[in-house]
């Protein structure tokens, strides 16, 4: 049987590397995102045999709609990667409460109302996995990031809720923690003066020297690890975990 998962931030970075490792694995690829895929730097079709849909998983209502293409797509989901989000960044006493609910609404809340639309179509085909897409910031953070660290930090508890709820539908739950990824956020980021100045090469190399592995990671490996958590064969008995996935960063004591 061939089986479907639906990915949200699809056009993006860690977003577009993982539709096609799931493509590639043979899985049928529901594609969600803001931004039309032609927009996106680097091109590329959308899989065949998969579906995509411009849709704003900020909005209720559109994850409504969302949710009822995906239906009179698929009879079940063996899959749900929520992995789109946005990322303010400036200082907590510069926020608005709009920016900081427009963070929240993208980040938290969506994965809340994505899981409970996603919960029919997984439980029809006898269970299946919940992937969500963290970050390092929920656990070590650093200035001018607040309300995106917050939202992260929440979805690991809203993870480990999620996991205990749905676990008698042979549903898991499991959040990864990427680090600094090579994505079009972690550049548009870089300019909050944490790796210094400079132009966008220095600020990626200063970068790539507070990681233990002394590089930043690629998309694809983030891709790799969602997949196998996604899984049942690799991660079959992992639920309400977080895996962190950084090159070793939050493992050196920023005091070294």
């Amino acid at each position: 049987m061939t089986k479907t998962v639906l990915i949200t931030g699809a056009a993006g970075g860690i977003g577009r590397a993982t539709v096609a490792l799931f493509s590639q694995k043979g899985w049928r690829v529901i594609g969600v995102d803001r931004k039309p895929l032609g927009e996106i730097e680097g091109g590329g079709g959308f899989p065949q045999n998969g579906l995509f849909i411009q849709s704003d998983i900020a909005r209720p209502e559109d994850m409504e709609s969302i949710f009822e293409q995906a239906k009179a797509f698929t009879g079940s989901l063996e899959a749900l990667v929520n992995n789109a989000a946005l990322q303010v960044a400036k200082p907590l006493v510069q926020t608005t409460v709009e920016e900081w609910d427009a963070v929240m609404a993208a980040n938290l809340r969506s994965v809340f109302l994505g899981v409970k639309l996603a919960y029919p179509l997984l439980k029809a085909g006898n269970g299946g996995a919940i992937v969500n897409v963290s970050s390092v910031h929920a656990v070590q953070t650093s200035a001018n990031i607040a309300a995106y660290a917050a939202s992260k930090g929440g979805l690991l508890a809203l993870t480990r809720a999620m996991a205990i709820e749905f676990a008698p539908d042979n549903i898991r739950v499991n959040a990864i923690l990427p680090g600094a990824v090579d994505t079009p956020m972690l550049r548009a980021g870089l300019g909050r003066g944490h790796v210094g100045h400079g132009d966008m090469q220095e600020r990626l190399d200063n970068l790539a020297r507070k990681t233990v592995n002394g590089r930043v990671g690629r998309p694809e490996e983030i891709a790799h690890a969602i997949y196998f958590l996604a899984d049942d064969e690799q991660s079959s008995f992992m639920t309400g975990q977080a895996m962190i996935v950084d090159g070793g960063a939050t493992a050196r004591l920023s005091t070294e």
